[in-house]
């Protein structure tokens, strides 16, 4: 069966639009064992990591993620810390932890059961948390991947979670999770603008731990609301701002990818195009052009969700946070090529770490829009005229620039 690489891109696992039931790309990454010696008794210092399933939703496995060692643990699971890391190392401590499963209903965050005032404290604490997880038989040891969250290794039905001695939670975070008058949003926001690293804030929100009507929230599903909550928080002070009077072109060339961002003089708009080459992760076609897919928002934000999924708001994010720094206003666009060799997700923290990182780089100034676009093709591969076929962006752009020429 022939499945078109632009199905993929839009589905990346989860929307099953190809009409089968089940994902070709996940299953290959999948049946790989990992050679760990893990047995049914798991002990080991939790990063602290927490799991939220969205399978039979709202009826849920959850769970903690442990690795089987008792060393420093804390960046197991803090994307914010991967940027320059090696895949490969990423993938050897991210494998390495062990998620234990058990049945809940979303609902019992108001109930305060047992295990999910455990994986509540779990999620807020502020440094690993040495424990012991007993499942019902040796783990299954499969590599679990997929386009939202970061990979993780093997998994099983728990039968026993226990601390050895107390949590040490962070104050921050326990403050805003005994308010129970604040709304969930607003404790994003503050958490965030407190410094909480995106990452902790995910945990905190999928377990549960805010808002008035509580409940627990799916991993990949709390990864892309909290990045959607902030990215709007930041937008409407970047929305006051005065113009950025220039144009800048940012670049970040790593682990088979480069990222392009764009930033135009203008009121705020944004896009955000993927191109994704054969023999990649979400076009496996032998050869062939690239597959480019993306979506964009006015200057009153977004009014569905994006075509390219959770990528899209972790590049929002990084571009609110840019202009927010600069207390300034502007069009961005921002362009990713990945190539071939680049042929396993890793989770949107992928694209917001890289785009972060490279836009805390020092931009290339332009005076013109003519330069800033020479500038930026000339670090990508595909030319600006299959680009601008994709990009409202640039159509815009070639649109007004016919229009001036004959005023």
């Amino acid at each position: 069966m022939h499945i078109p690489p632009e199905l993929c891109i839009r589905c990346r696992g989860t929307k099953a639009l190809c009409g089968l039931a089940y994902c070709p790309v996940m299953v290959k990454m999948n049946i790989e064992p990992i050679r760990l010696n893990i047995a049914s008794e798991v002990q080991g210092a939790s990063p602290p990591s927490v799991f939220v399933g969205r399978v039979g939703y709202p009826k849920v496995m959850v769970g903690p993620m442990l690795p089987p060692v008792f060393e420093d643990t804390s960046t197991y699971d803090t994307p914010e810390f991967w940027s320059d890391y090696k895949v490969d190392d990423i993938l050897h401590f991210r494998l390495s932890l062990v998620r234990g499963t058990t049945l809940v209903d979303v609902e019992d965050a108001k109930r305060e059961t047992r295990i999910v005032q455990t994986l509540q404290e779990l999620a807020m604490a502020d440094k690993p948390v040495y424990s012991d997880m007993v499942l019902k038989k040796d783990p299954v040891k499969t590599v679990h991947l997929n386009e939202h969250m970061p990979p993780f290794g093997p998994s099983g039905k728990m039968l026993t979670f226990e601390v050895n001695g107390n949590i040490s939670v962070d104050q921050r975070i326990e403050k805003v999770y005994y308010d129970r008058d604040m709304k969930a949003g607003d404790a994003v926001i503050q958490l965030y603008n407190n410094g909480i690293p995106l990452s902790k804030i995910q945990k905190s929100f999928s377990v549960g731990s805010f808002g008035k009507a509580r409940k627990m929230v799916p991993t990949r599903w709390s990864i892309t609301a909290v990045d959607d909550i902030t990215s709007k928080s930041l937008l409407e002070r970047v929305r006051i701002q005065q113009d950025i009077g220039e144009y800048l072109v940012y670049v970040r060339k790593i682990h088979m990818n480069v990222f392009v961002a764009i930033v135009i003089p203008g009121v705020w708009s944004f896009e955000w195009i993927e191109a994704w080459f054969p023999n990649t992760t979400w076009n496996l076609m032998p050869v062939g052009e690239p597959a480019i897919m993306g979506d964009n928002e006015g200057y009153m934000g977004m009014d569905h969700y994006a075509k390219v999924g959770g990528c899209y708001y972790s590049a929002r994010l990084t571009a609110a946070e840019m202009l927010a720094q600069l207390q300034r206003q502007g069009t961005v666009l921002m362009l990713r090529e990945i190539y071939p060799g680049f042929n396993i997700p890793l989770g949107v923290w992928f694209v917001r770490e890289q785009l972060r990182t490279m836009l805390k780089s020092k931009p290339y100034r332009f005076s013109s829009i003519n330069e800033a676009l020479e500038f930026a093709m000339n670090n990508l591969t595909i030319p600006l005229h299959k680009w601008t076929r994709r990009s409202k962006i640039l159509q815009d752009i070639r649109y007004q620039k016919k229009i001036s020429e004959y005023l």
